[in-house]
């Protein structure tokens, strides 16, 4: 049965929760090491998950070996990427722009790592996002205190997730609860040592950090990732790939109203231009 109001409401819980995640890592990091607060989110949102796994088929060696390279490329290398450079102070809008432009890597890599052919409209598209990202960057980069190299670290994010996704797509295997709850596990386990001679494996007992805390698992991780799969299963991708490139603007009004970071006009032509790149490098698929 059609449910026309269904789509809007899932829509605009998705984009909240997607663009909480970044404005979690922004809130939690003011009284907690980003180190500990990766470690935290990790691990409960893999332990909460784990019933869920077991119900599913017998996990290999094998595959539990592939989930923790996958962890290591699209949770350690991408979730610490854009955290990190959040906690540099990097505004938390232009991190969220940068992460959004994991289909022009995805797009880039399929074609050396599947076979898909490289078209003109994605090549158009690919230097037109990054022109946008470069637009935007450069203004952030006058207006922020954040050093020049941490720009470089959700890039480096972006990039690895799009290679996580891919190789992910040459080998599915397991369930998507088992994936997301053996990834987010070794996740814990690669993030333990940076936050044991870091900020230290226990966080503040705040309600700031663990009201950060509470935030990056149940809304950033678990609901998020789950509306975001709930979606997929009922509508088409490109449709659902849309509303996740909504989370930019909101997470740059976002961080505007409630940490006063900045927030300019060339920034924003920047992030349409980059948004438009996006749109036509995954608007349509072969």
């Amino acid at each position: 049965m059609q449910r026309p109001w269904l789509f809007p409401l899932l829509s605009a819980a998705m984009i909240i929760a997607w663009s909480g995640g970044f404005m979690g890592i922004r809130f939690a990091t003011q009284e907690a090491a980003v180190e500990t607060m990766l470690f935290w989110r990790s691990l409960a949102s893999g332990l909460i998950l784990l019933p869920f796994a077991l119900r599913g088929p017998a996990v290999s060696w094998r595959a539990l070996g592939e989930q923790g390279i996958l962890s290591f490329l699209g949770m350690f290398l991408y979730l610490g990427g854009f955290s990190w450079a959040i906690a540099l102070r990097v505004p938390t809008g232009l991190v969220a722009l940068m992460a959004d432009l994991v289909p022009l890597a995805i797009a880039a890599l399929a074609w050396p790592m599947l076979g898909q052919r490289w078209t003109g409209r994605q090549a158009l598209g690919t230097a037109i996002g990054i022109g946008g990202v470069v637009l935007t960057s450069a203004d952030a980069v006058t207006l922020g205190g954040a050093p020049v190299w941490a720009y470089g670290l959700p890039v480096l994010g972006m990039v690895t997730f799009g290679l996580a996704t891919v190789l992910q797509k040459r080998r599915p295997s397991l369930t998507i609860v088992q994936r997301l709850c053996l990834q987010c596990l070794w996740a814990a386990a690669f993030f333990a040592p940076f936050a044991a001679f870091g900020g230290g494996l226990l966080p503040p007992l705040t309600w700031v950090s663990l009201g950060g805390l509470a935030w990056l698992v149940l809304v950033a991780t678990l609901a998020a990732w789950g509306i975001y799969y709930l979606c997929l299963r009922l509508y088409p991708p490109n449709r659902v790939a849309a509303v996740i490139y909504l989370s930019p603007p909101l997470t740059m009004v976002w961080a505007h109203v409630v940490f006063a970071e900045p927030l300019t006009l060339t920034m924003a032509a920047g992030l349409v231009i980059t948004l438009g790149g996006v749109a036509l490098v995954s608007g349509r698929e072969a």
